[in-house]
């Protein structure tokens, strides 16, 4: 019976040490997980910008513009879709525009009440969408492919076409695009922006960097515009915006995060600063010494870029697949390819 009973304490004991051992292996892995709610070290790297909105969208939502309280948003197969966003915190849909919308939908870009849409291999669609709650396509499937980014300058729309560099059209008249001259480009053509002075075009080029071509002699868009400089950069170039005052440009190089540029001696451009965040970055806006990029599952990031030299990241917003982006003074317009439309609040 004494026997019996020492076994039974025995087994008892090593039963608490094992629960004891189990329970502070727990522990160990718990405080190692520093996104875990339960967490007492949790660090809040929000920046104080909040979700407030997640509103699902027709198809998977690739590009979003914002104009006078309207979310005009390329949703890939589903083509164009409409929301009101007057009350961000409850967006309601306008109308969705598929008929006669080929290719899948990923860039959006607008002037006065004409849309125009990067279709990849189907150019670039033209919607006219005066009647915000009946839009119909104008010119469907153009010459400019396959249109990977768009940038409107004046009359003119530039159009990165992927391996064929960069196509200008006269918008003068908005609804029927007069497709001019093309740029070649080393690397594939994604994103182009055009300085304020209307004098240089920056081009994307994918795995090649950034590319910057003299367009001073513009001829109508007709011209044949010299390269003036290719500066390698790490990663695959996916956006541009640019600081003309600073002659700096921001770049989403995928893999390799934010790329900061000086381009004010067009002989030595270089990178001068860069952040490799989490995600893989996509698509950036520049506004008051910040820089706005979406990173697909990087989510939102957001960047103090008042030393270019040395950006911070100040602002971190969870998301499935962020693609697109736009703001206005208050919010920030993501399109997520999961969630649909995600409207954020600025501190």
């Amino acid at each position: 019976m004494k026997n019996y009973q020492m076994k039974k304490l025995f087994k008892m004991k090593m039963y608490r040490l094992f629960v004891m051992l189990i329970s502070g292996l727990v522990l160990v892995v718990s405080c190692g997980k520093p996104t875990d709610p339960e967490s007492l070290n949790k660090e809040d790297v929000s920046g104080g910008y909040k979700v407030i909105t997640q509103y699902t969208t027709a198809g998977y939502a690739q590009d979003v513009l914002i104009k006078d309280h309207l979310a005009y948003i390329a949703q890939g197969e589903v083509g164009l879709m409409i929301v009101n966003v007057a009350d961000p915190k409850n967006p309601q849909t306008v109308s969705i525009a598929s008929d006669g919308v080929r290719g899948y939908s990923s860039k959006i870009d607008m002037k006065d009440s004409v849309v125009y849409i990067a279709a990849g291999s189907f150019g670039v669609t033209v919607l006219n969408v005066v009647d915000p709650y009946t839009p119909f396509v104008t010119i469907a499937n153009t010459s400019m492919k396959p249109a990977k980014g768009l940038h409107i300058m004046g009359d003119y729309l530039y159009t990165a076409i992927s391996e064929q560099g960069v196509k200008i059209a006269d918008i003068s008249y908005p609804t029927q695009p007069d497709p001019r001259g093309v740029t070649s480009t080393s690397g594939y053509a994604t994103s182009v922006s055009v300085t304020a002075d209307t004098n240089l075009m920056l081009v994307a080029c994918g795995e090649m960097g950034l590319s910057i071509y003299d367009i001073s002699d513009f001829q109508d868009g007709y011209g044949e515009y010299p390269l003036v400089s290719l500066t390698v950069t790490p990663g695959y170039t996916e956006d541009i915006a640019i600081l003309d005052g600073k002659s700096l440009a921001f770049m989403a190089c995928g893999t390799s995060g934010l790329q900061i540029i000086d381009f004010s001696d067009t002989t030595n451009v270089h990178v001068v600063g860069s952040y490799d965040g989490p995600g893989y970055a996509k698509e950036l806006i520049y506004k008051d010494e910040k820089v706005f990029m979406t990173a697909e599952q990087g989510g939102l990031q957001i960047f103090d870029v008042s030393d270019a030299t040395n950006p911070k990241l100040i602002g971190l917003v969870d998301m499935e697949y962020a693609l697109g982006i736009d703001m206005d003074d208050n919010y920030i317009y993501v399109a997520d390819d999961e969630d649909g439309l995600i409207i954020v609040s600025i501190p």
